[in-house]
């Protein structure tokens, strides 16, 4: 039997509709937490091995939907791919996270890759949608997702991930025109990259803004919705009804009015705010994702059932797609995910 795509529950919610009991999905739900995954990655013998790797990569973002029926599958990739594939070193420091060559000032800007110039490296992402969009339930939404430029950017001049992007932040102080050369860069870059996976069976992309709270004022005007506006104007002419998610991360009030300012059809929420505040200031304009604290999956009990069940309740009024407020973490139980399904489809 075939779904409709007008039937599969996160496309209904993204296209505006408030569902009697919300769809469910969860960042990072292809993760450590799994033992079939540490299994699988164990196999691919490293982290970007893995996600080069597309029959590895679609078994991966296929066990969380085996598992515990997800209403959507989320390709297994990385944001910093892009980076990677315009020209950047890439490695993983076991126990540490990433690590990039930098980009100090313009001559690292000018020894990167054009746009047009990522596809061959990124090929195995594009043939990873592909087998995941004929082995996927055939209500499984396929989400495709990139990093936001201001995010991806933060990464590529520190060369790591850094608790306050000092290293971004004093690079856009010093000079202005080549951060944001770079910002542009990465944004034509992003399109290209989501387009393709649209190309490949993508359903849905988000666009994850991980660092957008550490940008203030005209910065955050600046380079967080300007280029996740241009970004989903420039999917949205090429692949018409594309359902659009952005998540600007800690943006707090940048919440308000962020759907309107971009075009996104849905903005996802970090827990940092209270689901009751986003139902009047943020649902208002459409579908919100969120935004259980990813905590509640360590410590699960009475206290997970309920908080889902309140986050339930408060965006009952409006479209709405229950997720966590960021990625699940390796410490999770997968016995609480369970716990947190069955909470949120009992509510």
């Amino acid at each position: 039997m075939t779904v409709a795509r007008s039937d599969k529950t996160i496309l209904r919610a993204l296209a505006g509709e408030a569902l009697p009991t919300p769809p469910i999905w969860m960042m990072r739900q292809a993760g450590r937490y799994l033992p079939e995954y540490r299994a699988t990655r164990a196999q691919a013998g490293d982290f970007l091995s893995l996600c080069y790797n597309p029959d590895l990569a679609a078994e991966v973002t296929l066990q969380p939907i085996r598992r515990f029926g997800f209403d959507a599958a989320i390709l297994f990739a990385d944001i910093l791919l892009i980076p990677q594939a315009l020209g950047a070193d890439l490695w993983f420091e076991t126990g540490e996270g990433p690590r990039l060559s930098t980009i100090t000032g313009a001559e690292g800007l000018r020894a990167l890759k054009g746009k047009d110039d990522i596809h061959d490296h990124l090929a195995p992402i594009y043939e990873t949608v592909r087998i995941l969009s004929g082995e996927l339930p055939a209500e499984t939404t396929l989400i495709g997702f990139a990093g936001a430029p201001w995010t991806v950017a933060t990464y590529m001049i520190a060369g790591r991930g850094t608790k306050d992007q000092g290293p971004a932040h004093a690079l856009k102080a010093a000079d202005r025109e080549t951060f944001a050369a770079l910002i542009d860069l990465i944004t034509d870059a992003t399109v290209e990259y989501l387009s393709m996976q649209v190309q490949a069976g993508a359903e849905v992309v988000k666009l994850f803004d991980s660092w957008a709270g550490s940008l203030k004022g005209q910065d955050f005007t600046d380079f967080s919705l300007e280029p996740a506006r241009k970004i989903i104007a420039a999917l949205k002419a090429r692949h018409p009804g594309l359902p659009i998610i952005a998540f600007p991360r800690e943006a707090g009030d940048g919440y308000i009015g962020f759907a309107k300012a971009t075009g996104a059809d849905c903005v996802a929420l970090d827990n940092s705010v209270s689901a009751d505040w986003a139902a009047a200031n943020v649902q208002v304009d459409g579908c919100v994702q969120g935004n259980l604290a990813p905590q509640h999956m360590v410590t699960g009990g009475q206290a997970l059932v309920d908080e889902a069940q309140r986050i339930v309740r408060a965006f009952r009024g409006g479209p709405h797609i229950f997720n966590l407020g960021h990625g699940i973490t390796p410490d999770a139980n997968p016995d609480n995910v369970a716990a947190m399904i069955a909470a949120v489809r009992s509510a």
